[in-house]
């Protein structure tokens, strides 16, 4: 409004400065001074709203340009008629500006026809050049601030689509991590708790048992400790250069693995196959973490007696893990067509599917015809 109310002021200097011009001018006879004075400022006064309101401000100067035209004050009729002409199109569009443009060149044209009719031609023609001039350039204006307008738009979309993208990465990171959290905390619980049970029975009959039981408890809790402070250490600070990282377990941890469930009582037969070491990380990852849930699955459910089988081989561009036990010789009848999305189960069904899932890979579980549980993964490994 600055600008607009700048302009405003110099074409009411113009104005006026015709006007003393032409009291000492031969032949002259301007209008009084009381009269010009009002109708110039009802003309150049409505220019400084002409951004905020550009039709109303527009047809404002048309209207009350009629009687500065015919009083002959000056030129601020024209060049205020022009801007009307320039603002239309760049604030309204082409539809109110064709339309505006249509009405001030009739009503120009036939006021110059009838104050001016032996010039009339070359009058109708600078006119129509004029506002020719202030609609292209009102176009190149537009166009400008429509081009503005949709880079805006663009970099508002973008910076959406980060902090989306962000929020979406600390939602699937905090996924991972809480499967992470899991199966570490259920598979070392229930480690914990079976061996606590069998150390209070045997605590009195044989102390050399309970005492291996309880060393079992410590070093199962101490690894455990050990893993969850380094996940919580990731959540606090990345950048942390304290303790060393710690690879996670991958194929070549199931031996250690195996060893933890036979120590807690449940026989576990071990099955590797060839090319396992060459295994990406995040597919090592999830073949260790569904054998272990599978084993603490064993070893919470199946019963005392119970035995457990773990066969992992690499065939081609797939890896297969299967995990089996017999739930202590109890059958079971058969079901057909049972697979991980039909068994209902908590969260270490639910974290074995994802894992499966999140690399294009199957998960079947169900149970075995001759009593205990199987579950089946089919990883892809390109």
């Amino acid at each position: 409004m600055v600008g607009d109310s700048l302009i405003a002021g110099l074409l009411l200097l113009i104005d006026a400065a015709i006007l003393v011009l032409a009291r000492f001018e031969p032949g002259s006879s301007p209008g009084p001074w009381y009269v010009a004075l009002p109708i110039d400022l009802l003309l150049v006064l409505p220019l400084v709203f002409r951004r905020r309101h550009p039709v109303v401000v527009a047809y404002l100067v048309l209207l009350i340009g009629i009687p500065h035209a015919a009083l002959e004050l000056g030129l601020a009729s024209l060049i205020a008629g022009a801007i009307s002409v320039y603002s239309v199109v760049v604030y309204s569009g082409r539809k109110q500006g064709a339309i505006y443009l249509l009405a001030s060149l009739l009503s120009s044209g036939v006021q110059t026809y009838v104050q001016f009719h032996d010039q009339w031609m070359i009058n109708s023609i600078i006119l129509v050049l004029v506002y020719a001039f202030c609609w292209a350039l009102g176009e190149f204006a537009g166009a400008r601030r429509a081009y503005q307008a949709e880079l805006e738009a663009r970099l508002h979309l973008l910076e959406t689509e980060r902090d989306q993208a962000s929020r979406i990465a600390v939602a699937e990171e905090r996924s991972r991590i809480a499967r992470e959290l899991h199966d570490v905390v259920a598979h070392a619980v229930s480690v914990m708790v079976v061996q606590a049970d069998g150390a209070s029975y045997a605590i009195r009959t044989d102390p050399t048992l309970a005492e291996r039981a309880a060393r079992t408890i410590s070093d199962t809790g101490r690894g455990a400790l050990a893993e969850l402070r380094r996940l919580l250490d990731v959540l606090r600070n990345e950048d942390a250069n304290g303790e060393p990282r710690v690879p996670q377990p991958g194929t070549e941890a199931l031996g250690e693995l195996a060893e933890r469930i036979r120590a807690a009582g449940v026989p576990v037969r071990l099955e590797l196959g060839d090319g396992l070491a060459e295994l990406p990380t995040g597919v090592a990852l999830g073949v260790y973490r569904i054998v272990q849930e599978s084993l603490t699955n064993t070893l919470k459910h199946a019963g005392p007696g119970a035995a457990a089988e773990v066969r992992v081989s690499r065939r081609g561009d797939e890896v297969r893990v299967e995990v089996s036990d017999d739930g202590a010789g109890k059958a079971r009848a058969l079901v057909p067509g049972t697979d991980a999305s039909s068994v209902s189960g908590g969260n270490g069904l639910i974290g074995m599917r994802e894992r499966a899932n999140v690399f294009g890979g199957t998960l079947d579980v169900g149970p075995n015809p001759g009593g205990g549980w199987r579950v089946r993964a089919t990883l892809p490994t390109p």
